[in-house]
């Protein structure tokens, strides 16, 4: 009872940051479009998590809580989320909101597919053949040979390999500290590496992009402190299907703050990669023995 309860509260964390995270993407395309650097965005995002998060890591954790007991782990870790975000960033200069997640929606399933060399967990013969139709989803969605494959395909498909990665460390290191301590120690090691490799492309940002960072690191912290929480609490085969939700607000916030809209095919990947989702996540909750 106490194991169904927590895989619930897991399913409703990762379902209320797929909903939050969709507004860090339009704080990013919109201080990409008044032509700040891609990297100065990703130290934004870095550094006012620190900030943010550095009083309540203390409070829980302690002078301890302030730089993590498992440091090359956590750099690790760190180093993918920094790909994920620049990568993702960076493609944003290129597509819609929409288009770049519905490319970025490859990360799920490689969480699926990697989850037992990582995790050791199980993955069945079915939920193999479900994440093989969902590649077929992202390549509906790419259009290979049907239309020109511009740089932002190919960093979003970048972005959503290294999420995945990052997110299976994430559960592979879940349980070991308070979920708000480890989303200070991922954004202070972030932010110290961007520091220094943002310095050649700085420039002074004005008080409105100011305030424009602060609400970058806002929303990235709680998004991704919630996904911590949903990782401590179910399984990554179960959770990773669930972030094909983040589309609905994606279409939303692309539509309402820029104007774009997903052309059809877009939504039939996407629609391929929800099926895929949600007959993984269905296999998951259904076995609850050794083999599917």
């Amino acid at each position: 009872m106490e194991q169904g309860r927590g895989t619930l509260a897991g399913i409703g964390l990762m379902l209320a940051a797929m909903a939050v995270l969709p507004f860090l993407d339009v704080v990013a395309k919109t201080l990409g479009q008044q032509g700040m650097p891609i990297l100065q965005i990703v130290w934004a995002r870095m550094a006012m998590g620190t900030l943010m998060t550095a009083p309540f890591a203390a409070r829980i954790g302690g002078m301890r809580g302030l730089w993590p007991s498992r440091p090359g782990m956590h750099a690790l870790r760190t180093a993918f989320l920094i790909g994920a975000t620049f990568c993702f960033f960076f493609a944003l200069k290129f597509l819609p909101i929409a288009d770049a997640l519905a490319i970025f929606f490859v990360q799920p399933l490689v969480v699926t597919a990697l989850s037992p060399l990582v995790l050791g967990e199980r993955v069945g013969p079915r939920r193999w053949a479900a994440v093989a139709v969902g590649f077929i989803g992202t390549l509906v969605i790419i259009r290979p040979g049907f239309q020109a494959v511009n740089p932002g395909m190919l960093l979003a498909l970048a972005a959503g390999t290294s999420l995945a990665l990052y997110m299976l460390i994430t559960r592979r290191m879940a349980g070991r500290d308070h979920a708000m301590v480890t989303t200070f120690q991922t954004s202070l090691i972030g932010a110290i590496a961007v520091s220094l490799a943002v310095i050649p492309v700085w420039q002074a940002p004005t008080p409105a992009q100011w305030a424009l960072f602060l609400a970058l690191g806002f929303v990235a912290t709680f998004g991704h402190y919630l996904i911590v929480m949903a990782y401590d609490r179910a399984e990554a085969s179960l959770l990773a299907p669930l972030a094909y939700t983040e589309m609905i607000m994606a279409v939303a916030v692309g539509w309402w703050f820029f104007g774009d809209f997903p052309d059809l095919w877009t939504f039939v990947g996407v629609g391929i990669l929800m099926a895929c989702a949600l007959y993984i996540s269905a296999r998951e909750r259904a076995v609850t023995k050794p083999a599917e």
